[in-house]
């Protein structure tokens, strides 16, 4: 449950974590039983990436950055006046060269082969479920799945070694990652072989390779680097079914829930199974997604199993606020950000990860955001036709402000190259918090708009019904 229960009854397997509880059955893994997932990988993909390397090596240009905290150049600054190197499409490189390359090709067609289990009317409904839930699903995403995903020691390892939640460059990840999504569950088009989606899924599979195969050799070059015992292959299949769980099942039992919204049991059939589709396009193991029970069970074995925050993930988490801090278009504050994630996470989630306390205001804020989500969605949900135009809209308008406009990725869709390249000495340092003072923040400001009025509402109702009760007491007094 997301949200204490104090009439819930504890049995022998009820478990608890980081205000979180559950029950344990024999869907859910033991640390022993996960231990193995940790040393596996997608070896296919990282033989292709072999090949595809050889076939077009990768820019020298686009190698490493010597400071975690600058962003990645398009262009060499000895040649301003040359156009920038063109980005390394390896979806593109794979499409063309599969036929020269009996792995090149199995990869090929093992990603443009649709698993029987997958049902186009249900992907479709599953796509629109992210719309229709659209504000609450972004604000999960990114300070629960992402920003709470950072309690995961073993993950942040990983992570920090890339470079790419400096401070200065954990908003266009963010962004960028994003885009996936987007293109993803935008249309159904999309997510099938030959679609953006689906592209980029294999994009995104191919990049996973490559940052494992590059840790991978400085760890073996130097033996300290990485801790490849304690915490696994870099990008193992524990990781990437981590991974899934975050984009499906956190959204759907703890991240709704906390934002008081429960989906219907076909909304969460239809979900998952857009995540598990995704799931076999990036290589991960799709056994864990077969059902509602198992996927949940996942999701609770590595919340209690995974989580424990260690210093590295203090340093991501505040950097992803610093970068999100005051940026347009909507210009929301440290200490709303903060309180987003102390609301979606638990405060002792939130204390771990060296969150700042935030004051009562800003929690009344986040009860205003809840409520204006919740009159918002119940309401959509509730008529067909608004229900269509409201996911009609929502698909353009997040693609036009993740992707399209300046404030997002300028229009320039990510090939989701290699750009946030492991080096001995690229480990991601905590960022500064920003000293000036921030402008005025509208969703601050609609926030407190909905909490004033649903007060004054529930103030007249209370106020009329003690009216009424008074008037009723009164007469059976006569």
């Amino acid at each position: 449950m997301a949200w204490p229960n104090p009439f819930r009854r504890q049995t022998e397997n009820t478990r608890n974590c980081w205000g979180y509880t559950f029950e344990w059955t024999e869907d859910h893994l033991t640390p022993e039983q996960a231990e193995p997932l940790k040393h596996s990988y997608d070896v296919l993909a990282e033989e292709c990436l072999n090949r595809l390397n050889e076939i077009s090596p990768p820019e020298s240009a686009a190698l490493p950055r010597s400071n975690s905290q600058d962003t990645p150049k398009e262009q060499d600054p000895q040649n301003k006046g040359e156009p920038p190197v063109s980005q390394r499409d390896l979806f593109a490189l794979l499409r063309d060269h599969h036929e020269e390359d009996s792995k090149l090709s199995q990869l090929w067609k093992e990603v443009n082969t649709v698993p029987e289990w997958v049902d186009w009317e249900q992907i479709q409904r599953g796509q629109d479920v992210f719309y229709r839930y659209g504000g609450p699903a972004l604000t999960g995403l990114t300070y629960q799945s992402l920003l709470g995903g950072m309690g995961a020691a073993r993950v942040v390892e990983t992570l920090a070694r890339t470079g790419g939640f400096s401070t200065k460059v954990a908003r266009r990840r963010l962004f960028e990652t994003t885009q996936h999504i987007l293109q993803c569950t935008r249309s159904l088009e999309s997510l099938q072989p030959g679609g953006d989606g689906h592209a980029s899924s294999v994009r995104v599979r191919l990049l996973h390779a490559a940052v494992r195969q590059r840790i991978m050799k400085l760890a073996k070059q130097r033996p300290g680097y990485f801790n490849l015992e304690e915490w696994g292959v870099p990008v193992n299949d524990l990781d990437s079914i981590a991974t899934i769980g975050t984009f499906c099942a956190t959204l759907i039992w703890v991240s709704f829930p906390r934002q008081g919204l429960f989906l219907r049991e076909q909304e969460i059939v239809d979900y998952i199974a857009v995540w598990r589709y995704i799931a076999y396009l990036l290589g991960c193991p799709t056994e864990y997604f077969q059902t509602p029970a198992k996927t949940k069970a996942i999701m609770d074995s590595l919340l209690l199993n995974e989580v424990n925050p260690s210093e590295t993930s203090k340093i991501l988490a505040n950097n992803i606020i610093t970068s999100l801090e005051g940026q347009p278009p909507t210009h929301v504050s440290a200490e709303m950000l903060i309180a987003s994630a102390r609301w979606l996470n638990g405060n002792e989630l939130g204390d771990r990860l060296g969150l700042p306390r935030v004051s009562l205001y800003y929690w009344a804020l986040m009860a205003g955001q809840c409520l204006f989500f919740m009159l918002i969605c119940y309401t959509y949900r509730c008529i067909p036709y608004l229900d269509r135009r409201h996911i009609a809209t929502l698909k353009r308008l997040f693609y036009a402000v993740i992707v399209e406009s300046k404030y997002g990725l300028a229009g320039t869709e990510t090939l989701f190259d290699f750009k946030y390249v492991p080096q001995f000495s690229t480990i991601t340092e905590m960022g500064k918090a920003r000293e000036e003072r921030l402008r005025y923040s509208s969703v601050e400001r609609r926030n407190l708009r909905t909490l004033v009025i649903f007060i004054g509402i529930l103030s007249i109702g209370m106020w009329y019904s003690l009216k009424i009760a008074s008037s009723a007491i009164a007469k059976a007094v006569q």
